[in-house]
């Protein structure tokens, strides 16, 4: 299941949404090497990302954590990697994945928000589903990295705020692909009832390097911090315009 493009235009231009897309793009490419580099990409990851027992002083006994092609030692940043992690990423597929789902969501929370919350929203949502991750799993070795759980953040919020907004969504099914538009409410349930099921089914410290916990903190983040970070009068206008469309 995967969102190709949404049905609700933004009324505002998106420039923190494209801000933060370009940031992304651009530690992974001048900072992590854009993974051509493994020396670059572990140092990255390692130093930069989060280690949930370097954040709770759990080292255990191990002296050190391992990134997808080798070793490094603890003395990362600990409490602080938790907002830089936001923006690293682990692969391209990782990279452009999460960067798709921030532009289809991204710019229509940011329509309701205004610039400056938006990306206050979004860096700080961040620590919050990391937190989330590092409740989950404290002793992990293992460092996290990535935007999703901001993005999931964005997603939770965009349920709230267009909960019947059309989400055009690919499902594929073996070699069977299919185009379907979902309510939003329906789409974004149905992603966040898989992340649920998918944390209960996979034991802990076994994650196959999906932070699910980060996705579901940060889904229920984004629900809530909606409420405080919507802008009403930004809110009120798109309404008045929807109305408009609709009733000639």
């Amino acid at each position: 299941m995967f969102p190709l493009y949404d049905d609700n235009p933004t009324e505002i231009f998106p420039i923190v949404t494209l801000a933060l897309i370009g940031l992304s793009v651009g530690v992974w490419v001048l900072i992590q090497g854009g993974g051509f580099t493994p020396e670059l990409l572990d140092g990255s990851i390692c130093s930069l990302g989060v280690i949930p027992a370097e954040v709770t002083r759990s080292f255990g006994d191990g002296s050190i954590r391992l990134t997808g092609t080798g070793p490094c030692v603890f003395g990362g940043l600990a409490w602080g990697a938790l907002p830089t992690s936001v923006f690293l990423h682990g692969s391209w597929v990782h990279l452009i994945s999460n960067m798709w789902f921030l532009w289809i969501f991204g710019n229509n929370v940011e329509d309701a928000m205004g610039h400056l919350r938006f990306a206050v929203f979004y860096v700080l949502t961040g620590v919050i589903a990391a937190l989330g991750h590092v409740a989950i799993e404290p002793a992990s070795s293992l460092p996290l990295v990535g935007a999703s759980g901001a993005i999931s953040a964005i997603m939770g919020a965009y349920l709230v705020l267009y909960p019947r907004a059309r989400v055009a969504t690919l499902f594929v099914f073996i070699i069977v692909f299919r185009i379907i538009r979902l309510p939003a409410f329906v789409m974004l349930g149905m992603w966040f009832a898989y992340q649920l099921l998918a944390s209960l089914l996979t034991p802990v410290g076994v994650g196959g390097g999906v932070a699910f916990a980060a996705h579901i903190t940060g889904f229920l983040a984004g629900l809530g911090l909606i409420l405080i970070f919507r802008d009403p009068r930004l809110v009120a206008g798109k309404r008045s315009l929807a109305a408009l469309a609709v009733d000639p």
